[in-house]
């Protein structure tokens, strides 16, 4: 079941689904970053204001903030 980025918490591992409703532009700079459909990634922390979001994928620590990753569809694994 894909459900949206912004819906997963610390310590989830989930991987990539699609990209629904995000511009081109900020596709292809997730895609550049790793995150391609069928990658797996961990939430490793969330800032104490709740943006950005730390994540552990292919080896590196990305952080991603909340809204402009929200149409990243994701399944929890």
């Amino acid at each position: 079941m894909a459900l949206s980025f912004a819906e997963l918490q610390v310590g989830d591992s989930a991987r990539v689904v699609s990209y629904h409703q995000l511009a081109d532009s900020y596709r292809r700079k997730l895609m550049s970053m790793g995150l391609t459909p069928g990658t797996c990634f961990h939430v490793q922390r969330v800032a104490p204001l709740g943006d950005p979001v730390e994540i552990s994928v292919r080896g590196f620590c990305l952080s991603l903030r909340r809204n402009e990753a929200a149409g990243l569809q994701v399944e929890r694994v």
